[in-house]
């Protein structure tokens, strides 16, 4: 579940400041689309202000929310852009966002020029794959309380900015177990 590229140890700053001078600024509303499942990935974009949502439906058409993108992260679905094809997940704005944007194109380049940026492209991949190895093992190894303890450790103040629906998505938990568990913990250390 970890979710900040900047909390990690990584650093992205060339890979920002490349975004920010050779991408498109864009500003996206709630509930704008940056990438739609189905469709060419097209984006890797780092996000200025905002925050973002990866979203997959079942079969019953419900949503689930399988990652967060915040201000001071890059958005993408990572690999399918680099290589033009069809997005895995649909990446919405949840607030007013401001990005910058390339194309896959423009990274793959930007990747190509040195030793150093390739090296940074293979960083990337073993982070990603970590972030996605560590949210595999919460999900089938760790309590509901559990995952929501490392949701907050992860990414302070989460609460403040995204709705319970959006939380318990991503936790693939019920609105009112997630409730329930915040309850559980306000009135834990209380005494009466």
């Amino acid at each position: 579940m970890e979710q900040k590229f900047s909390n990690n140890g990584l650093d992205l700053q060339e890979l920002r400041e490349f975004c920010e001078r050779e991408g498109e600024e864009m500003t996206y509303r709630k509930g704008d689309q940056l990438e739609r499942e189905g469709d060419p990935a097209r984006w890797f974009a780092f996000v200025e202000s905002g925050c973002f949502k990866y979203v997959n439906h079942s079969s019953d058409d419900r949503e689930h929310i399988t990652w967060f993108s915040f201000a001071g992260e890059f958005v993408v679905d990572y690999p399918t852009f680099l290589y033009d094809r069809p997005s895995q997940t649909t990446i919405v704005a949840m607030m007013p966002s401001r990005i910058f944007r390339v194309t896959g194109e423009q990274v793959r380049q930007f990747f190509g020029q040195s030793m150093e940026t390739m090296t940074l492209r293979a960083i990337i991949a073993e982070h990603i794959l970590g972030q996605f190895r560590s949210r595999y093992l919460d999900l089938h190894c760790a309590t509901p309380r559990r995952r929501y303890e490392l949701l907050l450790q992860r990414c302070p103040g989460i609460v403040e900015h995204l709705p319970l629906n959006a939380i318990s998505s991503f936790l693939c938990i019920t609105p009112q177990m997630l409730s329930r568990i915040r309850k559980d913990i306000t009135f834990e250390g209380k005494i009466e």
